[in-house]
């Protein structure tokens, strides 16, 4: 498994100012962003994995209504979690 308990807690620690705070779109934002880098490695590999990539097309939808959703109520949050994701937009 690419994502164990202590990595998604690693992420939530960094992004979400705390480890219990789950639901924080700067949390789910990262959590999206490391899900999509992994699949996107393993197309790569697997060309011909379409539910893989249909997983992926779904992913970066959600991280964009999310992105969406940040922008619209504090711009200063989103610029803060696209420079550090390195997320272009």
């Amino acid at each position: 498994m690419y994502l164990t308990k202590e990595k998604k807690a690693e992420i939530f620690k960094k992004h979400g100012k705390k480890v219990i705070n789950t639901g924080s779109a700067e949390g789910q934002i990262a959590l999206f962003t490391f899900r999509i880098n992994h699949l996107t490695g393993h197309l790569k590999n697997n060309r011909k994995d379409y539910n893989t990539e249909r997983s992926l097309v779904k992913l970066v939808g959600k991280r964009k209504s999310l992105l969406d959703y940040l922008i619209k109520t504090d711009v200063l949050r989103y610029r803060v979690i696209i420079k550090e994701l390195e997320i272009r937009k």
